[in-house]
């Protein structure tokens, strides 16, 4: 298996995950739900006009944190922002009532993906895996 793969596997046990920003040294943490794995990366995506949208493209260190169980997993790296027609369909075809509200309103999804990735899969007091991605 690979690594992306158990990065992805992991964030399937974890119905919500938390995406950490940092904005003018202060961090910033929300929930997030969606993720799709295409092409051998794992695709995040938000909203264009979100505050987190904004933050990581001013400053693209970013992790993700996981909990699944008593297990949790640390991801991070440095978002790449990804503009493809052909991956936003598959998000709509993954998130119909999202991005008919997003296209309703005239908003723009954003997505992006993790470079350079490197995670932690944890016990509460162990490490069981640790790898790049």
């Amino acid at each position: 298996m690979s690594n992306i793969q158990k990065v992805y596997d992991f964030l399937e046990k974890a119905p919500v995950f938390y995406f950490l920003t940092s904005v003018g040294g202060q961090p910033k943490g929300r929930p997030f739900g969606f993720k799709m794995l295409e092409d051998g990366k794992i695709y995040f995506g938000c909203g264009t006009f979100k505050n987190v949208f904004r933050q990581l493209s001013e400053n693209p260190k970013v992790e993700v944190l996981a909990v699944a169980g008593n297990e949790f997993m640390r991801y991070d790296g440095t978002a790449a922002i990804v503009k493809d027609e052909k991956l936003l369909e598959k998000v709509r075809a993954t998130m119909p009532g999202i991005m008919a509200l997003y296209d309703k309103n005239g908003w723009e999804m954003g997505l992006f993906y993790l470079e350079n990735g490197h995670a932690e899969i944890r016990g509460m007091m162990d490490l069981i895996e640790e790898f790049d991605v």
